[in-house]
């Protein structure tokens, strides 16, 4: 059996889920999911330059990694960050691309350094001051399972609590005809070596190879599937799901075919 992790704060925003508190009524079948396009706030603790030159994938970043570090309690200056996203700011892709389709291909200096993958992590860094190490992964639609393997790696070698933030934002034509990723969505969890006073459950994750392993565990509300079907970040429903229902059980999760990501969650009483 592998070596459990323990989750002390989640943040939540996407379509329809404005945060964790709200997040958590819904999957728990307590309210009805409502689809509403995800609104993304100002990004907080960034200097009014760097505010200004801030895209989707940066304010989804920091929202919900803020989310998870509040509920937390702990100070995010130090903690270990890994960021995952299957492919990070689409609408700044769409204006670089239309810049080089110009009679003047030239690329402002923003956009070019809010390009690169680990944008958010520099972002948060300013924000608040990290100097911790930081990871930005990147596996498609397995992102989040990567992600989740990579911190929680990380927290059982070093014993030093880490935040896991994941998200997608969606790309806009032409690029959404080859990358149909429809809205944002972010999520982020605040994962321990050792449990503590703000402990939610603990988490045991595993590598199978399909075939091994039932199918990636889908959500019974159809609205709720498509979401998760539709946006990388978002095959974490079932976690999330799991975690908001205090559940003992397993989740399976997409990754990188033909593995899956089993996820036992118990919850801590």
């Amino acid at each position: 059996m592998t070596a459990p992790v323990f989750v002390e704060g989640i943040g939540l925003l996407g379509p329809g889920l404005t945060d964790w508190q709200q997040g958590a009524a819904v999957l728990r079948a307590e309210t009805p999911y409502l689809h509403a396009a995800t609104a993304l706030p100002a990004p907080e603790g960034l200097p009014s330059a760097e505010r200004r030159r801030t895209g989707p994938a940066v304010k989804l970043a920091l929202a919900v990694g803020r989310q998870a570090i509040a509920a937390s309690g702990r100070d995010a200056a130090t903690l270990a960050t890994v960021f995952s996203a299957s492919g990070a700011d689409g609408h700044n892709y769409h204006a670089i691309c239309e810049s080089l389709a110009g009679d003047d291909p030239m690329i402002s200096p923003t956009r070019f350094h809010n390009s690169v993958h680990n944008a958010p992590a520099g972002y948060w860094s300013i924000a608040t001051g990290a100097m911790a190490p930081s990871n930005a992964m990147c596996a498609h639609d397995g992102s989040f399972a990567a992600g989740l393997l990579d911190a929680y790696s990380q927290v059982l070698a070093t014993g030093s609590p880490c935040v896991l933030i994941a998200y997608d934002t969606d790309y806009p034509e032409p690029l959404r005809s080859a990358r149909p990723i429809p809205d944002a969505f972010g999520l982020a969890l605040v994962l321990t070596a050792e449990p503590g006073a703000a402990t939610l459950a603990s988490l045991r994750p595993s590598l199978v190879l399909e075939g091994e392993a039932p199918t990636p565990t889908p959500m019974a509300d159809a609205a709720l599937e498509a979401l998760r079907a539709a946006i990388p970040a978002a095959r974490a429903l079932p976690l999330l799901q799991a975690l908001a229902r205090g559940d003992d059980t397993t989740a399976v999760l997409d990754y990188l075919d033909p593995l899956r990501l089993r996820v036992e969650v118990a919850p801590w009483r």
